[in-house]
C-alpha cells in the first residue's frame, strides 16, 4: 500500500510541475533522441514518406538538392558537413552528385542506418554520432548545411555558439545554409493542447497516456512543445521541444553579430523567390 501510494504521489507531483511554465528553453527528459523506443519511432518518421513530421516528403528533398545543385551553392567536390544529418537523407543524393559528405547527428540508430544504407549503395560518407556542440574542425569545410529549422530549437546563447563552431568549420568564403520558422508559421498551426491514450505508440511501446501542452513567448519569438507521457509502470516524463521563430531581419542581425553576411534568401531551399510573409525563410550564409 505504501509503495503503490508513493506511485501515485509521485505521479501526482510529476503532473503538477508538468503544469507550470516552463522558463524560457528550459530542458525536459534528457534522454530523448536516443531512447531506445523513441529513436526507433523517429527513424520511422524520418522514412516515411507520406509524413513530414520529422524529415521533409522525399519530393521537396528531391527540389532542394536539384535547386541547390542548379544554382551551384553545392557544387561537385565541395566538402561538406551535413549538421542534424539523420539517416541520411540528403547526404546520399548529394554524395552521389560528387560532394565528399560529412554527416553529423546526435542519434545512433540514424547513424546506424545511414551507414548501413551508404554502404549497401557504395558510398563513401562519413557518418558521425555525436553532439554539435563538440564539433572542433578548423576551416575544413566548403559548405554547411543545417535543414528543417534545427537552428531554431537552440537557445540564443546555444545558437550563438553553434554558429562560432559552424564559423570555424567553413573555409573562407564558405557557405552555412539552413532554413528558419517565421511566426506566421505559429499563428497558422497553433499551440496543442490535448491528452490522450495509446495502446503503444511514437512514446512508448505499451499502453500510456500523453498530455500535449502549447506555449508561447512572444517577447522571445519562441514556442514550446511540451509532452508529459505516464506509462503503466509509473513512470512519468516530461518531454520539451522549444523553437525559436525568425524574421529576415532577426536572423540577418544574428548572422552579421557571428561573422556571417546574407549572401541569398529565399521562401524554401527548392528555391522559391522569397516574399515577406512566408511560413519559412531559407537562407545562404557566408562566412565573412
Amino acid at each position: 500500500m505504501g509503495r503503490s501510494s508513493g506511485t501515485l504521489q509521485k505521479l501526482f507531483q510529476c503532473l503538477a510541475d508538468s503544469e507550470h511554465q516552463a522558463e524560457l528553453f528550459q530542458p525536459g527528459e534528457a534522454l530523448f533522441w536516443d531512447d531506445p523506443h523513441i529513436s526507433r519511432s523517429m527513424l520511422a518518421a524520418h522514412l516515411n514518406p507520406e509524413f513530414d513530421g520529422a524529415s521533409r516528403m522525399p519530393g521537396t528533398i528531391e527540389k532542394t538538392i536539384e535547386h541547390l545543385i542548379s544554382s551551384q551553392v553545392l557544387r561537385p567536390g565541395d566538402r561538406v558537413l551535413d549538421l542534424g544529418c539523420g539517416p541520411g537523407l540528403y547526404s546520399r543524393p548529394l554524395c552521389q552528385q560528387g560532394i565528399q559528405i560529412t554527416g553529423v547527428d546526435i542519434s545512433q540508430r540514424s547513424i546506424d542506418y545511414a551507414r548501413q544504407n551508404a554502404e549497401e549503395l557504395g558510398l563513401n560518407i562519413d557518418y558521425i554520432c555525436g553532439d554539435f556542440f563538440n564539433l572542433q574542425y578548423e576551416e575544413t569545410f566548403d559548405r554547411v548545411l543545417q535543414i528543417y529549422g534545427e537552428i531554431c530549437t537552440f537557445s540564443n546563447n546555444a545558437r550563438n555558439r553553434l554558429l562560432q563552431i559552424i564559423h570555424q568549420a567553413l573555409k573562407r568564403d564558405g557557405l552555412f545554409i539552413f532554413d528558419v520558422s517565421t511566426r506566421k508559421l505559429r499563428r497558422r498551426e497553433g499551440l496543442r493542447n490535448r491528452w490522450y491514450f495509446s495502446e503503444g505508440g511514437f512514446w512508448r511501446e505499451g499502453r500510456h497516456i500523453v498530455l500535449e501542452e502549447g506555449y508561447d513567448y512572444p517577447q522571445d519569438d519562441s514556442w514550446l512543445n511540451q509532452y508529459t507521457v505516464i506509462d503503466e509502470g509509473g513512470s512519468c516524463k516530461v518531454y520539451r521541444i522549444w523553437f525559436h521563430d525568425y524574421s529576415l531581419q532577426t536572423i540577418s542581425a544574428v548572422l552579421q553579430d557571428n561573422g556571417f553576411k546574407v549572401a541569398d534568401v529565399w521562401n524554401s531551399l527548392t528555391g522559391e523567390r522569397y516574399q515577406e510573409g512566408g511560413d519559412w525563410i531559407a537562407i545562404v550564409a557566408q562566412k565573412a
